[in-house]
Parts: structure tokens; C-alpha cells; sequence
């Protein structure tokens, strides 16, 4: 959450094409961050457990928490808070972004990468795959992540929740395909839940889900993943399988 629980900006922009020519045949394969990329689990449920004692309610369990990860923040107040009015969960929403504030200003924010991320995004832009990011979080949250970590630049389209539909509406990688030239035959989405796993199949591309995130394996087959890795040195190979129409 960090966007989608996290640092949350409502503001519409219009994103600019990419200003390349590239044929259809071109492969892109999209991201998802918390849960996929970087693991912020702790993070996470601790800011979720400090708005919700700033507004007097008893903390919930790290599994409920956990679930939501992945949509636009407010929608994650929502589901968490359902009895609450609409007042209730704008002020959640902003000690949740208060909570988080603090943590990343003292240093507290834990967001380690996964084990293996970097070196498959080296690999997948070796082979020539173009890299894309689709997440809850606000493109405030997300740039704090790239400079955390030796991502920035290396993705060329970013999507967030604060510009477009989010998860699992099919905007944010509809946007991805348009904004590269990118057919949906030759792209991928990779996420932990099955918010991400539906929006590839909304989008009608192909839909890789990985088990070391936050929604179980078993919600991840039946929401409709074309695969599931338990190591992110198999995305490459699982890929290269999807794209040449190979069951992985």
C-alpha cells in the first residue's frame, strides 16, 4: 500500500507516447511492485496498525491487511473499513499516509527487493523485452522506491494508480501497450495477486503470477494466471514459453 497503501495524489495527467517507433513484435513484459518486486509487507501492515489507532479502531490482522495490497489506497480503506462512512475513510486514508510519511522520513520504511529481481530485470532487458512498472502505488511512492533502489530508468513506462484505473480495471496496461506500441500477443503482466492477475486477463494479455507475494498460489490459478513462478530466475524461460505460444 503506499499508494495503493501509500502516498496517494488524485491529480489527472495525461501521459505522453513514447516517442518511438517500434514494430508489434516488440515484447514487454510489466511489473507489479509491492508483493512482486519489493516486499514492504511490514511496512505496510505497521503503517495500516498506526491509522488505525489514530482513529481508534483496534489494528487488523496482517492477513486482512495484506489482501487489498495492490489497489488504489482509498478502495483499500474501503474493504478494510466497510462499516465506516465515506468521512471515515478519507481520514484512515490520510493517517495512513501520515503513518507512512513518518516511517519513510526516519528511516524506518522496510522495502527490501526479493531475492533475484535485479538480476531478471537485467537479464529480460538483455534479450531485448522492454520493462514497465503497473502498481497501486502513487507515482510519488513509486519514484521513492526507484530511487531506493537501483531501478530508476530502467522501466519505460510507469503506471500508477493516481493516473489511471486502477487494478483490476485493465487501464493501466492498455495505457502500457499504447504508450510502447506493444501487442497484447507479446506482453505480460507480473504480479502476486490476483488484482493483477485479472487485469491481464481484462487486457487480454498474459497473466504470470509469483508465489512469494501476498495472495495465495491457489487464488492466483483461478483468477486465471497462464503460469506461476516460485523463482524469479524462471521468469525469462516462462516468458520466452508464453510468447511462442508454448505452455510454460
Amino acid at each position: 500500500m503506499d499508494g495503493s497503501f501509500g502516498a496517494h495524489d488524485s491529480t489527472q495527467k495525461k501521459r505522453p507516447k513514447i516517442s518511438v517507433t517500434i514494430e508489434n513484435t516488440l515484447r514487454l513484459a510489466v511489473f507489479d511492485v509491492d508483493g512482486t518486486l519489493i516486499d514492504s509487507q511490514n511496512s505496510i501492515v505497521g503503517a495500516a496498525a498506526d491509522a488505525w489507532r489514530a482513529n481508534g479502531k483496534t489494528p487488523l490482522d496482517r492477513e486482512t491487511v495484506l489482501s487489498v495490497v495492490g489497489l488504489p489506497l482509498l478502495e483499500c480503506i474501503v474493504r478494510l473499513a466497510p462499516e465506516e462512512p465515506p468521512e471515515r475513510h478519507e481520514a484512515l486514508r490520510d493517517s495512513y499516509v501520515e503513518a507512512w510519511t513518518r516511517k519513510r522520513e526516519s528511516g524506518d520504511l522496510e522495502e527490501p527487493m526479493y531475492p533475484g529481481a535485479l538480476e531478471t530485470l537485467d537479464e529480460l532487458e538483455n534479450a531485448g523485452w522492454l520493462l514497465g512498472i503497473s502498481t497501486g502505488k502513487s507515482r510519488r511512492g513509486l519514484n521513492s522506491v526507484l530511487k531506493t533502489h537501483p531501478l530508476d530508468g530502467r522501466f519505460v513506462t510507469y503506471q500508477t494508480s493516481d493516473v489511471s484505473r486502477g487494478k483490476p480495471h485493465p487501464d493501466m496496461l492498455l495505457s502500457a501497450m499504447d504508450e510502447t506500441g506493444a501487442d497484447k500477443s507479446a506482453t505480460a503482466m507480473i504480479g502476486d495477486t490476483t488484482f493483477d492477475i485479472l487485469m491481464a486477463r481484462n487486457a487480454g494479455t498474459y497473466a504470470v503470477g509469483v508465489d512469494w507475494g501476498y495472495h495465495p498460489t491457489d487464488e492466483l490459478w483461478a483468477a486465471g494466471a497462464h503460469a506461476v513462478i516460485s523463482d524469479f530466475g524462471d521468469l525469462p524461460e516462462t516468458l520466452d514459453a508464453l510468447v511462442r505460444g508454448e505452455k510454460p
